[in-house]
This record gives C-alpha cells, sequence and structure tokens, in this order.
C-alpha cells in the first residue's frame, strides 16, 4: 500500500511539474496578447476583463483581430463555433471537476485544451483530479499574469509587430498541431479550411475567412478507402 502510495503521489507531482512547465509558456504567449489587445486599441480594462472571464486563447486572440477590424459580430460567432469543442471537453473530465456546485461552477471555467489533455492522460480518479485542477488553475493564473505585463508592454510599444510578438501565437499553434498532422482526417480539415481562409482574405470582410475555414471540417463527410492489411500480417495463414 506504501508502494502505490508514492507511486501515486511521483505521478502527482510530475503532473504538477508538467503543468507548471506549460504554463510558463502559456504566460508568455499571454504577454503576446495583451500587449497586441493593447496596440489594436483595446482599452486595458477590456482586455483584463477578458483573460478573467473568457480565459480562451485562440478565441481572444481572434476576437481582438476582429474587432480592430471593425466586425464585432464576427468576433461573437467566431468565439462560441470555437469554443462549441468545449461541450465534448466538459463531459469527458466531469467526474475529475467533482460533483459539488462549486466545483462544477469553478471547473466549467478552467475546461480548456491544456487542462483536459492532461486529465485525460490520468487513469487513477485522484490523479485524474489533480491533473484538471493543477493544469486548469496554473494556466490560468499565468495566462492573466503574463496579459497584465501585456498590457503594460503594449502601452509603451505602440506597434507590437517591432518586437515580432504579433508572431508568437500563430507560430506556437502551427507548433502545437503539427503532430496532430499525422493523422490523415486531421490534416485534411486543417489544410483545407487554411487554404480556404487564405483564398477568401482579398476577397472577404475581415473575419468572414475565419469562420469560411470552418467548412474544412466537411472533409470528414469524404468516404475514405480502408487501407489492406498486406497479406500475412493478420494472424491468417498466407497460402
Amino acid at each position: 500500500m506504501r508502494s502505490a502510495n508514492r507511486t501515486a503521489a511521483g505521478r502527482n507531482s510530475s503532473v504538477v511539474r508538467d503543468a507548471f512547465a506549460i504554463a510558463v509558456a502559456t504566460g508568455a504567449v499571454a504577454v503576446s496578447f495583451g500587449a497586441i489587445a493593447v496596440g489594436s486599441g483595446l482599452p486595458a480594462w477590456s482586455v483584463v476583463v477578458m483573460s478573467v472571464f473568457i480565459f480562451a486563447g485562440g478565441a481572444q486572440f481572434m476576437a481582438v483581430g476582429l474587432i480592430a477590424a471593425g466586425n464585432p459580430v464576427a468576433a461573437i460567432l467566431g468565439g462560441l463555433l470555437v469554443n462549441a469543442r468545449h461541450l465534448p471537453f466538459g463531459l469527458a473530465v466531469a467526474d475529475a471537476v467533482g460533483t459539488r456546485w462549486w466545483q462544477r461552477l469553478l471547473g466549467s471555467h478552467l475546461v480548456i485544451d491544456e487542462s483536459v489533455a492532461f486529465t485525460l492522460a490520468q487513469s487513477a480518479p485522484r490523479n485524474r483530479r489533480v491533473a484538471f485542477w493543477a493544469t486548469g488553475g496554473l494556466l490560468f493564473v499565468f495566462w492573466n499574469l503574463g496579459s497584465l505585463a501585456g498590457i503594460a508592454l503594449g502601452s509603451t510599444v505602440t506597434d507590437p509587430g517591432v518586437l515580432g510578438l504579433d508572431a508568437a501565437f500563430p507560430a506556437g499553434l502551427i507548433a502545437l498541431i503539427l503532430p496532430s498532422l499525422k493523422d490523415r482526417a486531421t490534416r485534411d480539415v486543417t489544410l483545407s479550411g487554411a487554404a480556404l481562409a487564405v483564398l477568401t482574405t482579398p476577397l472577404l470582410p475581415a473575419g468572414l475567412p475565419v469562420l469560411l475555414s470552418l467548412t474544412g471540417l466537411l472533409t470528414l463527410l469524404i468516404p475514405r478507402r480502408q487501407k489492406q492489411a498486406p497479406v500475412g500480417t493478420t494472424g491468417e495463414p498466407s497460402c
């Protein structure tokens, strides 16, 4: 029993350590968000409110870009579509959040890509709870601290592009999705949506190409030919 407890404690500490590392990296991305947001003309208080109450990195970057382009309606619709994934996320980690009303209320705000991924990587109930709350909590703290630092930086640097901050988040997203592109279905959706957005950007108002890129999901409806296993590799006699 003591050995099992030590093993569980070791796993928990490893999860917290990994969560802390990704939280620090996320905080660096949040600096670019804060700087870009105030550099785009948003008041500092709105950036703080967005980070505290929305707490969705990709959706926040998209919203800032669309609002700055004068298309707040597209920002709202885009945010709703992008964050629709949190519904199945919540179902997948419901057991790790807890059963009390305050746990579910607070936990629903911490359901993000990273907290879900860390939670699903664990099998034991206790480890799942630690993974969810540690990852979600640390990322929330570092995201908001980074946003505040970015606000201060953006107030002194009128053009965030000078420091390359405008490229930080896209570069981070590309690095995150590259491993997923090994899957053919994911690759088809990503590349078709990205190509459609790039091609329609010169033709459509700001914000619409982003929404239109979601039609890349239609590639999932394309029938795919199943690969046939080589003869002799299925456990059946080859002769």
